[in-house]
């Protein structure tokens, strides 16, 4: 290892230096304590008995070699602080650990697997000018083997359950909550213990591996959460490791999150040393082809707070990590979870920007669910919602988000957003996601959004697939299902997402009739997208459209077949134009995608 790199956070790689490596026989071990007073290893191999670790290098690094132990035995580190007491910790950089509430850390051979994948690794690219339509997950409560809380669907049973359902729903990449090992079911994986450990909830890395290369063989690409922010509090983890705050700050005033987790000291380069050893262990190790960065506002400003400033030290760290895992990885997908208005998230770091390939659109999504929640009477006051997000689109690369953060703790499905009775509320939904989908950037949507679901997202419960049962929620699942077909065949919903010739709005003054219309472009095609947001139907509506002879249905919110109360006549379907000038009747609640001719 490049020790000089890793004290100054120069390094990807510290984990092929730390934690066990099998070797030919037996498995070193090494960890980083400069605080400890003493290490002992302890584990099955030692029948849980202490073996001391020598000091190496410059005394801050412990090893130690051990001739029985083998892939798949259990250990941990005794770790005295200077006054003798001791806490048994897991590994920090381990590749394995024990399920809760034990803390075991699991030895692993990560070259046991060999991948079927290059094919797929060697085509993939970050999608700018390609559709990318991302199913998020929390893995363990997609679908489960019962109703028991702790029983879920192993990572190779997973593949045979979820591969089928993204392929024949029209889900080209899935984005998977955090499979890094943590304590506490309820933090969904963002409170870690194991940053290179991935949760014995689902099975072993082997099977983790084997799971994404079939994803892979399948066409469909992996996103994985990733918590570059804070870390859970347990003593036998990262909090206090050797004795001292070697990861956490000091300072009570900025080393406890909001969620009461520890705070990273991002000025130390052994912490820098270590996010990025994590986040290139799983691209590298795991076949990853992306990362999505969970609360980059807590890097960029002080707990997230602007009126704090800018965390200047943490803002260098992520532009340092981004640039270095873009070097090594010029494919994958670097994403932000970024609520905030501070400039150049996604501009390369050469431009003074922060490297991510694509930021959330928040306001977006909170604009969108905001007007969708309002009572169509009171829409015409709230028209100009829907039409800011394109104020400011082209300041980054944006994605549009309906993710778990928006159905969970009293905030209701999406669905149940909707304004108005039960059935009032399918007509507005399916019109919401045509102008998600019609609108630029990529997509985004937590599953269960797809079923029409109405109950708030539970971790212990998998979805509400049984609601299916109910013509309304199958013909709305069946709405989703052709619309993401459309979206990934269709390149003028896609190839030009970051390009101004790629949008333009038709119309965006219909403030009392709530009508929206714009076109989206690709190099050959052009689609018209037509909305009615209000709550009556609008006649004679009238637009003009430039080179334009011909309309053609590609797909009607209002179509009988998804629940809605319209059959299209031929003449709908194919629309002559005279003199480029189209006029349309638009039900209440719906939309329109028509291509141009």
């Amino acid at each position: 290892m490049d020790f000089y790199g890793f004290y100054t956070g120069k390094i990807f790689d510290a984990y092929k230096f730390l934690g066990a490596h099998t070797e030919t026989q037996g498995v070193t071990f090494r960890t980083f304590a400069p605080g400890a007073k003493r290490i002992s290893l302890i584990g099955e191999f030692t029948d849980w008995q202490e073996w001391n670790m020598d000091k190496i290098y410059d005394g801050n690094f412990w090893e130690c070699y051990a001739k029985d132990a083998a892939p798949g035995m259990m250990y941990k580190y005794r770790i005295y602080r200077q006054d003798n007491t001791y806490i048994d910790h897991c590994d920090p950089y381990g590749f394995g650990m024990e399920l809760r509430p034990n803390s075991a850390s699991y030895v692993r051979d990560l070259a046991s697997y060999t991948y079927q994948d290059s094919a797929w690794m060697q085509r993939r690219t970050t999608c700018k000018d390609k559709p990318l339509n991302i199913y998020e997950i929390h893995f363990g409560s997609f679908k489960k083997p019962s109703d028991m809380a702790d029983d879920w669907y192993t990572y190779t049973e997973m593949a045979d359950i979820l591969i089928p359902y993204l392929k024949e729903y029209g889900y080209n990449y899935v984005e998977i909550m955090p499979l890094s090992e943590h304590p506490c079911d309820e933090s969904w994986g963002y409170q870690n213990t194991g940053f290179f450990s991935p949760t014995s909830r689902y099975g072993t890395a082997e099977e983790l591996m084997g799971f994404i290369d079939r994803c892979h063989q399948n066409d469909i690409g992996i996103i994985l959460d990733f918590v570059p922010v804070h870390f859970a509090v347990d003593g036998y983890a990262l909090a206090n490791y050797d004795g001292t705050s070697l990861y956490e700050y000091p300072h009570q005033d900025v080393g406890v999150s909001e969620w009461g987790s520890c705070n990273f000291m991002h000025s130390r380069g052994e912490v820098r040393s270590f996010l990025q050893s994590a986040a290139n262990y799983w691209l590298t190790e795991y076949h990853i082809d992306g990362i999505r960065m969970d609360a980059i506002s807590r890097i960029i400003y002080w707990q997230g707070d602007p009126a704090r400033g800018v965390n200047n030290t943490a803002v260098d760290f992520i532009r340092k990590m981004n640039q270095g895992l873009k070097e090594l990885h010029p494919s994958a997908i670097l994403s932000a979870e970024d609520s905030t208005a501070y400039p150049g998230v996604t501009k390369p770091v050469s431009e003074g920007g922060l490297g991510f390939d694509y930021k959330w659109d928040m306001g977006w999504m909170n604009d969108t669910l905001d007007y969708f929640r309002t009572g169509p009477e009171y829409r015409p006051a709230n028209y100009h919602k829907l039409t800011f997000s394109m104020m400011y689109y082209y300041s980054d690369l944006f994605l549009l988000p309906f993710s778990h953060d928006e159905v969970v703790h009293g905030k209701a499905s999406i669905m149940q957003k909707m304004n108005g009775e039960y059935d009032e509320k399918f007509p507005q939904a399916r019109a919401l996601y045509m102008y998600m989908y019609a609108h630029p950037g990529k997509k985004l949507n937590f599953m269960g959004n797809e079923l029409g679901q109405l109950r708030e997202w539970d971790e212990k419960r998998e979805q509400d697939w049984d609601i299916l049962t109910y013509p309304i929620h199958d013909a709305f699942h069946r709405f989703i299902k052709d619309l993401n077909d459309l979206y990934l065949s269709r390149p003028a919903l896609y190839q030009k997402d970051y390009s101004t010739d790629g949008f333009s709005w038709i119309d965006c003054h219909q403030e009392e009739r709530c009508i929206y219309a714009f076109e989206r472009r690709s190099d050959k095609e052009r689609i018209l997208a037509v909305f009615n947001f209000s709550g009556q139907t609008q006649e004679d509506y009238e637009i003009t459209l430039d080179n334009a002879k011909k309309l053609t249905l590609l797909l009607a919110s209002n179509d009988e077949m998804y629940a809605g109360t319209k059959r299209y006549e031929a003449s709908e379907k194919l629309i002559e134009l005279e003199d480029s000038r189209a006029v349309f009747s638009l039900e209440a609640n719906t939309a329109v995608y028509y291509k141009i001719d």
